[in-house]
């Protein structure tokens, strides 16, 4: 099925606009969620909201938006004044600055959307993308929508554009905030962890080449259940922990094992195509070569 756009946006760059279409680059569709039930019955639980004060259950419409700015102590906002200090929706990206890609930490990272060009917009677009790729640089810029002011990156990807939205620095917590202890890496150990690590390389990342494991039992459990089927915990066992052993025995074993996957696929040899119907079939004697 084909994608919907969710939204159209104006990228300024310099004197030029190009209007772009935004699609949602991941989905949650096929997320796994439950519901709360009524254990007696079996009827679905609504959520309701108790003062703390004097217990009763408030509606709706007693009800008001507070910060605390002490324990215990609020500052309380109208509906008309929380809409008038949200960040006012735009329908333009403006771009401040062009960096080199490999500058922004993927910690800054957040939602991800896939842009296409507008009516329009399909020559300015592709001279973006590839004026991109050729310098190796990516644009930041500030876009706002649904009341928030987004910090956001244009990147190349092939010959579209991807637009990243970005964690502003405040939302990140320093690396330096976690305390690392100093530890000497001997120079045998960090050969075996090179030689380990050279032997589990690849050439890209494949992500087709990685499934949601968790997710297929849990659907499995599901549909046993739907069928009416009990399961038990044995039927999925948890996965013990690692033991704690010498780093060096660790390393050697390691690549025991990947020297013995290795050379146990080398014996079964290169996977051959399969045969078409008539090659694999003995081919029938010539009627002209038994004559004389």
């Amino acid at each position: 099925m084909a994608a919907r756009s969710i939204g159209s946006v104006t990228i300024s760059f310099g004197l030029v606009a190009i209007p772009v279409k935004l699609y949602s680059a991941t989905q949650t569709s096929s997320a796994i969620s439950f519901n709360l039930l009524h254990k007696g019955c079996g009827s679905r639980l609504r959520q309701q909201y108790v003062c703390q004060k004097d217990g009763s259950i408030v509606e709706r419409d007693d009800m008001v938006k507070g910060y605390e700015f002490a324990k215990d102590q609020y500052v309380t906002f109208e509906p008309q004044e929380i809409k008038a200090l949200e960040e006012a929706g735009t329908h333009a990206i403006e771009i401040a600055e062009f960096v080199p890609i490999e500058s922004v930490d993927p910690v800054y990272y957040d939602k991800t959307y896939y842009l296409a060009p507008d009516k329009g917009g399909a020559k300015p677009y592709a001279l973006l993308t590839e004026a991109l790729k050729q310098t190796q640089r990516c644009a930041i810029g500030r876009w706002a929508a649904r009341g928030k002011a987004y910090l956001v990156m244009l990147r190349p990807v092939g010959d579209r554009l991807t637009l990243q939205q970005l964690h502003f620095a405040a939302d990140v917590r320093p690396a330096a905030e976690i305390d690392i202890p100093k530890q000497e890496v001997k120079p045998a150990e960090l050969t075996l962890a090179q030689q380990l690590i050279n032997q589990q390389a690849s050439e890209k990342f494949e992500p087709t080449a990685y499934t949601d494991e968790l997710r297929a039992r849990i659907q499995a459990a599901i549909e046993k259940k739907v069928e009416g089927h009990q399961i038990s915990v044995s039927d999925f066992p948890a996965e013990g922990g690692g033991k704690v052993i010498d780093l060096m025995e660790a390393l050697r074993a390691s690549l025991e094992k990947a020297d013995a996957a290795r050379a146990s696929t080398a014996q079964l040899g290169p996977r051959r195509a399969p045969k078409r119907a008539e090659e694999s079939q003995p081919a029938k004697p010539s009627r002209r070569a038994g004559k004389r």
